[in-house]
C-alpha cells in the first residue's frame, strides 16, 4: 500500500513508525472530542490547530470568496459577466488544490497590487473631479482586477491552504485524529460565520 501510494523505494522508517504508533495505542478506540478537551496531554496541539485556524480567516481569501460578486462590480465587471468570473474563482480553487506547492510570497504581491488598481480608480475619478469611471479611461483595469483575485485564490490554494486539513493528522496519534479533525472543522465553519457577518461592519 505504500508502495503505491509514494511509489518504489525504501519506505521502511516510515512504515516503522507507523508500527510504533500502533504499539503504542494498543488498539484504543478513537477519543471523543470531550476527551480532546479533557487530555492535557494533547493541549498544544488542540491549541496549535486552533490558531492555525485561525489565522486562516485572518488572510482575506474567505472575504474575497463572500464578496467577489461586489469587488467586481466595482472593478467594472458587467453585472451579465460576474458569474463566469465567479466560476473562475471555484475553478482556479481546484486547480490551486492540484498543484499545492508554496505560494504565500505570490498571494502577499497579488493581494497589494489589488489595492493598488482599486485605488488608481479612486483616484482617477477624483481627478476627473466627475462620476466616471475609470475604466473610461483604463480599459484594462478590471481585467487586471480579476486576474489578481484569481492569483490571489490561486496562491492560497497552493500555499497556506495546503497546510490546515493535514495538521490534524500530523500532530495527533490515530486515536485522537477523528475528534481533532471534528473540531477543526467545526472551528472552521464557525469562524467563517463570524467573518462574514462582521466584515461589512469592519469595512
Amino acid at each position: 500500500a505504500v508502495k503505491q501510494l509514494w511509489g518504489d523505494g525504501d519506505h521502511m522508517a516510515e512504515i516503522d513508525d507507523m508500527m510504533a504508533e500502533q504499539e503504542a495505542i494498543h488498539g484504543e478506540k478513537a477519543k471523543s472530542v470531550w476527551d480532546l478537551f479533557r487530555d492535557k496531554a494533547v493541549r498544544w496541539q488542540l491549541i496549535t490547530l486552533f490558531l492555525v485556524s485561525s489565522c486562516m480567516q485572518l488572510m482575506g481569501v474567505n472575504v474575497v470568496y463572500f464578496y467577489a460578486y461586489n469587488v467586481f462590480i466595482k472593478a467594472g465587471i458587467a453585472p451579465a459577466q460576474t458569474h463566469y468570473v465567479s466560476l473562475g474563482i471555484g475553478i482556479t480553487e481546484i486547480l490551486s488544490t492540484v498543484v499545492c506547492v508554496s505560494g504565500s510570497s505570490a498571494e502577499f504581491h497579488s493581494a497589494v497590487m489589488h489595492v493598488s488598481f482599486q485605488s488608481l480608480e479612486t483616484t482617477v475619478n477624483e481627478a476627473s473631479g466627475t462620476s466616471c469611471k475609470s475604466t473610461d479611461s483604463f480599459s484594462w483595469v478590471p481585467y487586471c482586477s480579476v486576474a489578481l483575485i484569481f492569483i490571489f485564490i490561486m496562491s492560497f490554494g497552493i500555499g497556506p491552504a495546503g497546510v490546515l486539513c493535514p495538521l490534524p493528522t500530523e500532530i495527533f496519534i490515530q486515536s485522537y485524529r477523528p475528534a481533532a479533525y471534528v473540531f477543526n472543522g467545526a472551528t472552521n465553519w464557525i469562524q467563517l460565520f463570524i467573518l462574514g457577518l462582521l466584515f461589512p461592519f469592519i469595512v
